[in-house]
């Protein structure tokens, strides 16, 4: 499709499009910005694990197994995260014109699985100690439980003051939280194994853990889905954003319009822009630009923009899967096509 777009087709080609994109300032978080945080938690946490691990199986205690589980997926979900942040900052080449930069969105999409296939195990497992509970040793889960609480929040203060606008920071915070809650449960057990006897709170302790867990996986898996299906991202109404273009009085028609999220912290839009036929496309697409950068933030656009003699048919572009036109002007708009968007 070639579009006739006045004087801006000579600068911008054939298409009359323009790509307009603050590359240089990089796009939401940056990707190294927080490395030496996640480097601090993943040594704490790693550390601890191992000393956890050895502790449970004498303890024979699943609240603690599954803590040391848990702490396992924490550590690798920060090392997923440390390997994420390098390979987003990998400019683009050959067919990955935008880099790797949703690898950091695979590694949130990884921590929400490991969380809550972990937490369906964990579950099982504690309702078989439930029905049937072992001896624990109630003195040395106390002890692990209470180590456990301040480890976590040493590492759980340091991964909260790093930017968390990232899914995939968030994603790595997200698991060391709920491992904090987690021994805060183990501790409670601990007490009461210890204090009463009562074995089956070692039992309870573990579907408190499992059920925190799926509760974070899902909505970890939730959110890196919306990313990788590009909807639009969170806070940003597709419908609201179209009326603000049509509010240009210059502009008659939105079509094919598309807003998703290349990774997080970074919002892209593409639209097709109807104008009267006196009006000066390029003047057009540069007061859209600079609108869309103000009122949401976008600042990495593909507009093209005609005038009404010239434009597409609401017919042609919604045969090619795309929104169609919507706008009042004296567009070609078969009486099939949606209705005259009021402003």
């Amino acid at each position: 499709m070639h579009w006739r777009a006045g004087s801006a087709r000579a600068r911008l080609g054939p298409r009359g499009a323009e790509h307009h994109g603050k590359h240089d300032h990089g796009h939401g978080v940056k990707p190294d910005a927080d490395k030496k945080k996640l480097v601090l938690a993943l040594v704490l946490l790693g550390g601890f694990m191992i000393g956890e691990t050895v502790a449970a199986v004498l303890a024979n205690s699943l609240a603690l197994l599954s803590d040391a589980a848990h702490m396992l997926t924490d550590t690798a979900s920060i090392a997923f995260a440390l390997i994420a942040m390098t390979l987003s900052t990998w400019s683009s080449f050959g067919s990955y014109t935008f880099g790797l930069k949703r690898s950091g969105t695979l590694a949130a999409s990884i921590n929400g699985l490991t969380l809550t296939g972990l937490g369906g195990y964990l579950g099982y497992e504690g309702i078989h100690r439930l029905i049937d509970p072992p001896e624990v040793g109630g003195a040395t889960v106390l002890i692990v439980g209470c180590t456990g609480i301040v480890a976590n929040l040493l590492a759980t203060w340091t991964l909260a003051k790093a930017n968390r606008d990232s899914l995939n920071v968030e994603g790595a915070f997200q698991h060391v939280l709920n491992d904090l809650y987690a021994f805060i449960g183990t501790t409670v057990s601990g007490l009461l194994v210890l204090t009463t006897g009562f074995m089956r709170a070692d039992g309870l302790a573990a579907l408190v853990v499992a059920a925190l867990m799926l509760k974070s996986g899902a909505g970890l898996i939730g959110e890196s889905t919306r990313v990788l299906l590009q909807a639009a991202p969170r806070g940003m109404d597709p419908e609201r954003i179209r009326a603000t273009l049509l509010s240009e009085s210059r502009v008659t028609g939105i079509g094919d319009l598309h807003v998703w999220e290349v990774a997080s912290g970074f919002p892209a839009l593409s639209a097709h822009v109807v104008v009267g036929d006196h009006s000066d496309p390029d003047d057009v697409r540069r007061q859209l630009t600079g609108l869309l950068d103000e009122e949401f933030g976008i600042d990495h656009t593909t507009i093209e923009v005609a005038r009404s003699s010239t434009a597409p048919t609401a017919e042609n572009i919604s045969a090619r899967g795309c929104p169609p036109l919507r706008g009042d002007s004296p567009v070609r708009i078969p009486p099939e096509a949606n209705r005259v968007h009021e402003r």
